[in-house]
């Protein structure tokens, strides 16, 4: 039997991976789209906007601060955080498509550098506009007598979410070498991730040093994203699937209870320590179980997909989707304060009924906002054309240092006004400048021998376009 494959969700090839017939794989339809995993996008998108209006609490203090804090401070918060936190899904639909994506790459002869160089293209320059437009639009409101607090706050809580950008540069320049160890080990490479894991919550907790958990920003969400790999080459099974479920359940529920892990799975306005800064076994347990649930689910929700109907609405919004995760939290924050600094309205008392109406009515004034800001802002997907060319290996790992080096100090120090925001965004446009291909004089580059490029791998499995 050969189980076809399409996990990038952009219309390319499919991979072919043959399987024994008497192995019962999870049914894999001949589709020139899996909008499987268009649909666990979508779902993951919806919950991060959601938590991102409902789980923090903003209260206007005497002095006229702005106090945020976080519906997990309230008793039972915390299970929340166990069905919201859903980012390791991400990870799964970006192995997947980092996969299909590599291989087409491969059979069509590109090298290393310029795989690497679109990626980190796409991945870096929608952050660009959005950058500016928050650090002017910041500088401007203090100048024209915005108290200074309530803007930082709003600021920083756009920064927090290109924590992911600063982690996926990672797992983008780490996908040529893991596709490669995945062809010849296959399983055994989330097996040794996890025991990475494993071997550095042991350091961090039995040593006291909470600088070594920061490794785990590789070894968790690496091995999520490998999973994404077993996906598209038809590898993971229902039984693995079930495997998945019942192992991950049980080991994040008894490290959460018998071990020193927080019961907080998200950092959103988190009144503790999380299991996401930096992750953990137990976010890496969580993430099991939901890649378990989803494939177990696959042919429920390929089949509500494919409606024509829904098949529709996710081709349209599929593309938009990440301009939604980067822009989301500028209405959010425009409402945010209007209502609880303009108007004094404060968030009401966390699991009240009052305060899952205040959640649904914001929900229902944010949607009209969002979906027409990501709607203008998806232009900005596609990076300048001057970005083009092979800028060989050391320029592009040196522009995915520089770039996920500047996310970071964005995620930290937020969208605000000062130098660090300044001195990020400076950092991610260094990086993008130097993905492109260097300007050679015109007499060198007409002789052979320039091209730099890393060796491509196994081209397995793939077809040309």
């Amino acid at each position: 039997m050969t189980v076809t494959v399409e996990p990038s969700g952009e219309g390319r090839p499919p991979t072919t991976a043959p399987v024994a017939a008497s192995v019962r794989a999870v049914p894999r339809p001949a589709v020139a789209r899996d909008r499987f995993l268009d649909a666990l996008r979508l779902f993951v998108m919806v919950l991060v906007v959601v938590q991102h209006w409902w789980l923090p609490v903003l209260t206007v203090q005497s002095e006229g601060q702005l106090a945020a804090s976080s519906v997990l401070s309230a008793p039972g918060g915390f299970a929340l955080t166990w069905v919201s936190q859903v980012m390791p899904l991400i990870f799964f639909v970006g192995g997947a498509a980092n996969l299909i994506s590599w291989r087409s790459a491969s059979a069509r002869g590109e090298t290393a550098s310029v795989w690497w160089a679109k990626r980190l293209r796409r991945l870096a320059w929608p952050v660009v506009p959005l950058a500016v437009v928050w650090i002017l639009a910041c500088h401007v409101a203090v100048l024209a007598g915005a108290p200074e607090q309530p803007v930082l706050v709003g600021a920083g809580a756009a920064g927090m979410v290109l924590w992911f950008l600063a982690a996926y540069v990672l797992v983008v320049v780490a996908t040529p070498v893991l596709v490669a160890a995945h062809d010849r080990f296959g399983w055994w490479v989330p097996a040794a991730l996890i025991t990475g894991a494993v071997a550095v919550d042991l350091s961090r907790f039995g040593f006291g040093v909470e600088a070594f958990g920061f490794l785990n920003v590789a070894f968790v969400w690496l091995a999520v994203h490998q999973l994404g790999f077993l996906y598209g080459t038809g590898a993971i099974r229902r039984s693995h699937a079930a495997w998945m479920i019942a192992v991950g359940a049980v080991t994040a529920v008894v490290l959460v209870y018998a071990g020193p892990y927080s019961m907080n799975m998200t950092g959103v306005f988190a009144a503790e320590t999380s299991n996401v800064a930096p992750p953990t076994l137990v976010l890496a347990a969580l993430g099991a179980v939901q890649v378990g649930v989803a494939m177990l689910l696959r042919d429920r929700i390929s089949a509500w997909s494919d409606r024509p109907g829904v098949a529709r609405m996710l081709d349209w919004v599929s593309p938009q989707l990440m301009t939604v995760y980067l822009w989301h939290m500028l209405p959010i924050t425009v409402v945010a304060g209007v209502v609880v600094y303009g108007l004094g309205i404060n968030t009401p008392d966390p699991m009240t009924g009052l305060w899952l109406l205040w959640g649904v009515l914001g929900m229902a004034v944010l949607l009209p906002l969002v979906l027409p800001l990501a709607n203008w802002a998806v232009r900005f997907e596609n990076p300048p054309k001057v970005l083009k060319g092979d800028p060989g290996p050391v320029r592009v790992l040196a522009a995915a240092a520089l770039i996920g080096g500047g996310l970071l100090a964005l995620t930290v120090a937020g969208l605000g006004f000062g130098l660090a925001p300044v001195l990020g965004l400076v950092a991610v446009v260094s990086g993008l400048l130097l993905t492109a291909a260097p300007r050679v004089p015109r007499a060198a580059a007409s002789r052979p021998g320039l091209r730099i490029g890393l060796p491509t791998g196994p081209r397995i499995g793939t077809r040309a376009n």
